[in-house]
């Protein structure tokens, strides 16, 4: 898209989108278009304004946040960015969200001072939206292909227990990293997932992830070991590295700095694989903002690593798989729905050194 990125702004709270306007409106690229305090308010200006990106609260008079944002993806879907008073016992509602094609969700700060570390946070996130393919994709959940993508079938051949998986995903991941798990054959070598994602409903991705995959999805424990079979989630707030001991890998949990404004980081996940343990793995980066995963991902290439990136049409967001791609990290650009076929097919053979420069298909 071209010009300033038109924004509207729902939520029944004065004060609340009086915030939210100030911080948007001292950027030179984002114009905030108007400012609704219900739904029914919001069509009418939709209608007239035609935003580029909406960001809207879930609990609302007259109409509530998640049947308004079920409406506008039906009848002209955009960007939806839900900024919401969310719980973990709420968690269900913000993963209904990304069912329904929300963009992103971000919690309600509880301060102003919170508000104000929140507002950079905001504004890279409604830049990306305004830029992202919500609008041709029709939301996260349409990046799978017309007919769900087939189970692969289990295969001896597949397992080989000095292999391991690792995935990286952001903004549009929590559909893309449930679609590839989902298409994945149960036994498999070692999977680790690292999704930029609150952590008031982590569980209930994990949940979700667990029940559409015949893999053993849990969220990740400090000190605990994995094997094949076993997909583990890093919790929200918490990086996540794999300890080598022998033949052992076991998975450590810390709270160290924020990487690329992230916790947990992708980069984080793949930068903890020893050199010479690089070639035993397939890295993965998914659709997101920004471009955490991309070094690490590279330096897995470089010594030896399979490396498959997102490409840009099936992504939400084509932010870290275009770092990655731009970088010569990723060896393999490839749709969503054909990335589970590709971890399997580079998980069941012998990994082949790789050189840095990256192999694009379009």
């Amino acid at each position: 898209m071209s010009g300033r990125v038109k924004v509207l702004i729902v939520d029944d709270s004065a004060l609340v989108r009086k915030a939210i306007s100030t911080i948007l409106s001292l950027e030179k690229d984002i114009e905030v278009i108007g400012l609704a305090n219900d739904p029914y308010q919001a069509r009418d200006l939709i209608k007239a304004q035609a935003p580029d990106v909406i960001i809207l609260d879930l609990e609302m008079p007259r109409m509530d946040g998640l049947t308004f944002l079920k409406l506008i993806m039906e009848r002209r879907p955009c960007p939806v960015i839900i900024f919401s008073t969310l719980s973990t016992s709420r968690s269900q509602y913000a993963m209904e969200a990304f069912r329904c094609g929300a963009f992103d969700v971000l919690g309600k700060p509880t301060s102003a001072a919170d508000l104000k570390e929140q507002a950079p946070h905001l504004v890279r996130m409604v830049r990306a939206a305004g830029g992202s393919r919500i609008s041709t994709l029709n939301g996260a959940a349409n990046t799978r292909p017309e007919s769900p993508v087939p189970a692969i079938a289990e295969s001896p051949s597949i397992v080989d227990n000095r292999r391991m998986i690792l995935i990286g995903a952001s903004t549009g991941g929590t559909e893309a990293v449930c679609q590839v798990l989902a298409a994945l054959p149960p036994n498999l070598p070692p999977v680790c997932v690292v999704q930029h994602i609150p952590e008031f409903f982590c569980a209930a991705f994990v949940d979700r992830l667990n029940a559409a995959s015949r893999l053993d999805v849990r969220m990740a424990t400090h000190g605990e070991q994995i094997g094949p079979g076993q997909v583990r989630v890093a919790p929200g707030d918490r990086h996540l590295k794999i300890r080598f001991n022998g033949s052992d890998r076991s998975l450590c949990l810390d709270n160290g700095p924020k990487v690329h404004f992230q916790r947990p980081a992708v980069d984080v996940l793949f930068n903890s694989i020893p050199e010479d343990q690089c070639g035993k793995v397939v890295a993965v980066i998914l659709t997101g903002m920004g471009k955490d995963g991309a070094e690490g991902m590279l330096r897995i290439r470089n010594h030896g690593g399979q490396t498959i990136a997102q490409d840009e049409s099936t992504s939400v967001v084509y932010g870290m798989p275009r770092e990655a791609a731009r970088i010569g990290a990723a060896r393999h650009i490839k749709p969503l729905h054909e990335i589970a076929a590709g971890i399997v097919q580079l998980s069941s053979r012998k990994s082949q050194p790789t050189t840095a420069t990256a192999i694009h298909n379009s």
